[in-house]
C-alpha cells in the first residue's frame, strides 16, 4: 500500500521480512527522516526471531536517487532523531559537524545493514544514483531488473567517491576506478558480469524472483544463516575493507572542507553542471 511513511514493512509468510522504500515522487531520496526510519525497520527485523530473511525493494519507478540534496536543515534534524551511534558533535563548528553527520547516517547505517546477522536481499529497478549503491550494497544477495542502471558521479562533484567506499570489492579495481572517473552509467548485464549483482530478471518478473529466492533462504536453520555471513564478512574484512574505508571516508571528508573553502558548498559546482548536463542529454 502507498501511504505517507517513507519506509513500509511488512510480515511475509515463511519468515521473511519486506521492506520498500517508499518516497517515489523524489525518487526514493534520502533525507534524514529516510534514513532513520529505514535504519528502525531493518532493526525491527534483525530482532524478530520469527525473521529469516529481509527483502530491500523500492516504490516508483527508480529504486533510489541517492541523497536528498533538497534537505534544508540536515544538521538541525539529526536532533530529532536518538542517535545509534556514539559520535555525537552534530552542532559543532567547522567540518566536525559534517563528519559527525555523515559517521552516523551514511556510513554508520551502511555498515549496521551490512552487519546485520541475517540476509538481507535487495531488489533493485530502474536508476541507482550514488547515494542509492549505499542502499544496496550492504545487502547480501542483489537481484535487479534488466532496465536497472547505476551511477556514482561523486568525482564530477569534487569528492572521490560515496561514503560507503565499497566499490572495489563490488566491481574490481580497475572497474571501480573507470567508474569514478568517468562518472559514466553501468547497465545491469554489466553490473551482472562484474559480480555487483546476483541476477538479472526482467522487471514484470522481479518482485516475484526475488521473494521466491528469500522464501528458499529462509528455509534453512537462521543460526547457519548468522554463521555462515559472519564468516564471509569476516573473509572479505581481512582483505583490508574496513581500513580502506575508514581512509576512504577521512579523504572524502577532506574533499568536503576544500570544496567548502574552495567554493562555499561542500561539492564542486564546475565539474557537477557539465555532469548534469550530460546526464540530462542521455535521458
Amino acid at each position: 500500500a502507498m501511504t505517507t511513511s517513507p519506509i513500509l514493512y511488512e510480515s511475509l509468510p515463511g519468515g521473511v521480512a519486506r521492506i520498500v522504500l517508499n518516497r517515489p515522487d523524489t525518487r526514493n531520496a534520502q533525507d534524514t527522516a529516510f534514513l532513520y526510519a529505514l535504519n528502525e525497520e531493518f532493526d525491527r527485523a534483525a530482532l524478530d526471531d520469527t525473521v529469516k530473511v529481509i527483502v530491500l525493494s523500492a516504490n516508483g519507478p527508480h529504486f533510489s536517487s541517492g541523497h536528498d540534496l533538497r534537505e534544508v536543515d540536515g544538521h538541525g534534524n539529526m536532533t530529532k532523531h536518538e542517535t545509534v551511534g556514539t559520535w555525537g558533535g552534530f552542532g559543532k563548528p567547522g567540518a566536525e559537524a559534517q563528519y559527525a553527520r555523515e559517521q552516523e547516517i551514511y556510513l554508520g547505517f551502511c555498515e549496521r545493514w551490512r552487519n546485520i546477522p541475517k540476509p538481507p536481499r535487495a531488489l533493485v529497478h530502474g536508476k541507482v544514483m550514488i547515494g542509492g549503491l549505499m542502499l544496496m550494497w550492504p545487502c547480501d544477495l542483489i537481484v535487479c531488473s534488466e532496465d536497472a542502471e547505476f551511477l556514482d558521479h561523486s568525482v564530477a562533484m569534487g569528492v572521490g567517491g560515496a561514503e560507503f567506499f565499497a566499490h572495489p570489492w563490488e566491481m574490481g579495481v580497475r572497474k571501480a576506478k573507470e567508474f569514478l572517473f568517468t562518472a559514466d552509467w553501468i547497465k545491469a548485464t554489466e553490473a551482472h558480469r562484474l559480480g555487483m549483482v546476483n541476477h538479472v530478471v526482467p522487471r514484470a518478473e522481479l518482485e516475484s524472483f526475488g521473494l521466491a529466492m528469500a522464501e528458499r533462504i529462509a528455509q534453512k536453520p537462521l543460526f547457519a544463516l548468522k554463521l555462515v555471513k559472519q564468516a564471509i564478512n569476516a573473509a572479505q574484512d581481512a582483505q583490508g575493507r574496513v581500513g580502506a574505508m575508514q581512509t576512504s571516508f577521512a579523504l572524502h571528508h577532506l574533499a568536503h572542507a576544500h570544496n567548502m573553502l574552495a567554493h562555499g558548498k561542500l561539492v564542486d559546482p564546475t565539474g557537477l553542471m557539465p555532469a548534469i548536463k550530460k546526464h540530462e542529454k542521455e535521458t
